[in-house]
């Protein structure tokens, strides 16, 4: 099946047969089993977007497919009702981790503060099954304290390596997989190594809490919540290495919408309850978000440190300005009249088009680009953000823009738990031990000489 916008004259996928077009498009719906939909349902079911599936150099493959039909309500649902079978051997812990971006529009839709929020949902899904629910933040703390190594190490070795910048970020599925299928080894090696957020909860939750509840990682059932289908995707590259086994560190991804459909067609009465952390009894306290106006906020906190580490600046508000467009923004940083670091953000692939363009004629004049799929960032995902019509809904959009901004900013520096995280489960930060659990990399194909002729 082919992306609605792909221009390829040729498809891998042309010669299916309607039946066989009929039953790819149904691998990609996020839940089956009634016979009237809503809108995130039939959204799912209708086409592959080029903002959900950005494959457009081989589609998704047989194997993609098949596995892509597990990330769906009915398989969490199949987990939730073996629970309640009488073979316990059969029996899953079922976690459920929260992505910040995720929290604005539940809080819209409830109209309650993000806190309140959180505890509702929560108590949804403790009362339909699950045992814990966590918040991704911790998680997405990593990523950002990895990125912000990574950026002043490969700034420190331009001079002897002609691709170690710009650094692009890697923290957006959807971005990930086009730079990896279509882009290919000019592009890749520019990309940031630190793992995604969700890559990073799987192995959290799979491997350090697994331990402390001493379970095998295999008798949890991890599901993500998050704004966009590209997290499905996401989940297939997950084989997390830890200790002596492999293990698959999300076993399922809901979307934000998906979630709300369940919550709307139950007929549970729901008590609040707080969110649970991966350290035992203790609960989340308040809910806390990354610096960044719909998104990790990867630009601020790695300019901020940069900025730092580099020329001993300190730099307390970032403030970036327009330039083509308001997803394509930048940020530098001057020192005796010259400009020392130049960061930029390209949300949405106009934006990011041109600013592969520039970086492979050698003209990129950044050290950093923050790179995200969905124009105005991670809150304008699909799973959450689109109307009955297929557009964007820019009333329920502004609004999840304003209690995000509203959501308290913690640098991941203070994060308590993390700093304990290094030093227990990452033997006191052992570069052996991170580069294994925090990083990854990005084989790729090589760059097809079709890739150059799609037109956006």
């Amino acid at each position: 099946m082919k992306c609605e916008h792909c221009t390829r004259k040729e498809c891998s996928k042309k010669t299916k047969t309607e039946d066989q077009e009929d039953a790819s498009v149904d691998v990609m719906s996020p839940a089956r089993g009634k016979e009237e939909k809503g809108e995130f349902h039939k959204l799912a079911d209708a086409k592959i977007f080029l903002s959900d599936c950005l494959a457009c150099d081989s589609c998704v493959t047989a194997e993609e497919g098949a596995r892509v039909s597990q990330q769906n309500a009915k398989d969490f649902f199949r987990v939730l009702n073996l629970n309640k079978k009488c073979d316990t051997s059969k029996h899953k812990v079922l976690a459920v981790s929260v992505c910040p971006q995720s929290l604005p529009y539940f809080a819209a839709k409830f109209n309650l503060s993000v806190t309140d929020a959180s505890r509702r949902l929560c108590g949804f899904l403790k009362n339909l099954g699950v045992h814990f629910v966590f918040d991704t933040t911790i998680a997405a703390d990593f990523s950002i304290l990895e990125s912000q190594k990574e950026f002043v190490r490969r700034y420190q070795q331009r001079s002897e390596d002609e691709r170690a910048l710009p650094m692009l970020t890697s923290a957006c599925p959807g971005w990930v997989r086009y730079a990896e299928r279509v882009l290919g080894s000019p592009i890749t090696p520019h990309l940031c190594t630190a793992k995604s957020p969700q890559q990073i909860m799987g192995l959290l939750v799979k491997d350090y809490f697994a331990r402390q509840q001493n379970l095998s990682p295999d008798k949890i059932f991890h599901v993500i919540v998050g704004p966009c289908y590209d997290k499905k995707l996401e989940a297939l590259r997950e084989d997390v290495h830890a200790a002596s086994h492999t293990l698959q560190g999300v076993d399922c991804v809901l979307t934000s919408g998906e979630l709300l459909q369940i919550m709307e067609q139950s007929d549970l009465s729901v008590k609040e309850a707080a969110v649970d952390t991966l350290f035992g009894e203790l609960k989340e306290a308040a809910v806390w978000r990354p610096d960044g106006a719909s998104s990790d906020g990867y630009l601020a906190h790695v300019f901020r440190h940069a900025a730092k580490e580099l020329f001993g600046e300190d730099v307390e508000n970032v403030t970036c300005r327009a330039l083509r467009n308001k997803d394509f923004q930048e940020v530098t940083l001057e020192k005796d009249g010259e400009v020392v670091l130049r960061f930029a953000a390209a949300y949405g692939f106009w934006n990011i088009q041109n600013t592969i363009r520039k970086l492979r004629r050698g003209e990129s004049p950044y050290h950093f680009v923050e790179v995200l799929a969905c124009p105005g960032g991670c809150l304008r995902g699909r799973g959450q953000a689109q109307a009955e019509d297929g557009h964007v809904d820019k009333a329920l959009l502004r609004q999840m823009e304003g209690i995000y901004a509203e959501i308290p900013v913690r640098p991941p520096e203070t994060s308590e738990h993390v700093q304990m995280l290094y030093r227990e489960w990452l033997h006191g930060a052992n570069p052996h031990t991170v580069q294994e659990a925090l990083h990854t990399s990005f084989p790729s194909p090589g760059l097809a000489a079709s890739s150059l002729d799609i037109k956006w």
